[in-house]
């Protein structure tokens, strides 16, 4: 809600808006069928974990989507389970204000923020190198459950399914649902990049993004798919779901733009 509201987020328990849940749920079924047209590089099975931020909001997008995964897979979909870890980057002084009047009040600040995000934060947020050790943490917790789940395989073996389609529906995969700036985060631990490039990767909301293990190494299969939201501006029976689905897209870019999380 806040993001449609063009505020700064961080970690305000803000509830998802009619359109947030919609999102989540085609998000969901989107997972949920992955060979339908265009191809997903997700394993046609249940995942072996859903992991998600603590956060309410996060955890109803993670219920959202379990449930259209459920509809498919029946009861081996695993219950949603919190990672303190997947918690979004704290903005401190930034949270809940409007991104105008961070802009008014912060200039510095927020210009450092978007230049050097590596030594710059939020007044009283969370540094990126803090966030990027937790994050570590709970990276490390997925991928040993994904290595339980198939003996044998582990982080030098394939445990994201993805490309090629040899890999097989049986591969395990686990969905992990949290939030722009600590997915920024995972992904640059994920593929070794420096916390200086934490603008390289933008995310839209409910975006999907595939990363796969292979041989040691962590591969960027899929980032930011929203195929899934195109049924919003088909139905036009509920114009006003199009029209806040724009809306949705025009406050997606304003933030990456001005740095809100």
């Amino acid at each position: 809600m806040a993001i449609v509201e063009g505020r700064f987020q961080g970690r305000l328990e803000t509830p998802l808006s009619p359109l947030g849940l919609r999102q989540a749920e085609l998000a969901g079924s989107r997972l949920a069928a992955p060979d339908a047209p265009p191809r997903i590089p997700v394993p046609g099975r249940p995942p072996v974990e859903i992991v998600h931020s603590p956060l309410g909001r996060t955890a109803a997008t993670a219920a959202a989507a379990a449930a259209a995964l459920v509809a498919v897979h029946g009861a081996a979909v695993p219950v949603p389970r919190p990672e303190p870890g997947l918690l979004e980057i704290a903005q401190g002084a930034w949270e809940g204000l409007h991104r105008d009047e961070v802009v008014a009040r912060y200039p510095d600040e927020l210009e450092a923020w978007r230049v050097h995000p590596a030594t710059a934060h939020a007044p009283g947020g969370e540094p990126l190198v803090d966030a990027a050790a937790r994050v570590r943490v709970a990276l490390g917790r997925a991928v040993e459950a994904l290595a339980a789940a198939s003996p044998g395989s582990g982080a030098d073996r394939t445990s994201v399914g993805g490309y090629p389609a040899s890999h097989g529906a049986d591969t395990p995969w686990s969905l992990l649902v949290g939030h722009d700036g600590v997915f920024k985060v995972a992904l640059l631990t994920l593929l070794g990049l420096p916390l200086e490039r934490f603008w390289t990767f933008p995310w839209g909301l409910t975006g999907i993004s595939v990363v796969e293990f292979v041989a040691g190494r962590a591969i960027l299969r899929a980032h930011n798919l929203t195929d899934h939201l195109a049924p919003l501006q088909a139905e036009t029976a509920e114009p006003a779901t199009a029209a806040a689905e724009e809306r949705s897209e025009d406050e997606a870019a304003a933030r990456e733009r001005t740095g809100s999380l």
